[in-house]
């Protein structure tokens, strides 16, 4: 049996949320830094039912001045017979 690590969205979700809370930004803040026509992914993000990808995980690292350490909460409970 082997352990893996995976990406809680859920628990990620909330961070960008609370990261994004800290930072004094709106959702339309990050919408518009990101150039998207709707806010829709963000909140995606948000809830933890979808996961930025790299790049712009990479851009809210930066827009929040963190680390994606900070950003993204990783599990290591999850286990794979083999």
């Amino acid at each position: 049996m082997f352990i893996f690590p995976t990406i809680d969205l859920v628990a990620t979700g909330k961070n960008i949320l609370r990261l994004r809370e800290e930072s004094g930004l709106s959702v339309r803040n990050l919408q518009e830094i990101f150039g998207f026509a709707t806010p829709q992914a963000i909140y995606k993000w948000q809830h933890g039912t979808a996961m930025p990808t790299i790049d712009n995980l990479i851009v809210l690292s930066a827009v929040f001045q963190v680390s994606l350490d900070e950003i993204i909460i990783v599990e290591t409970n999850t286990q794979i017979s083999a």
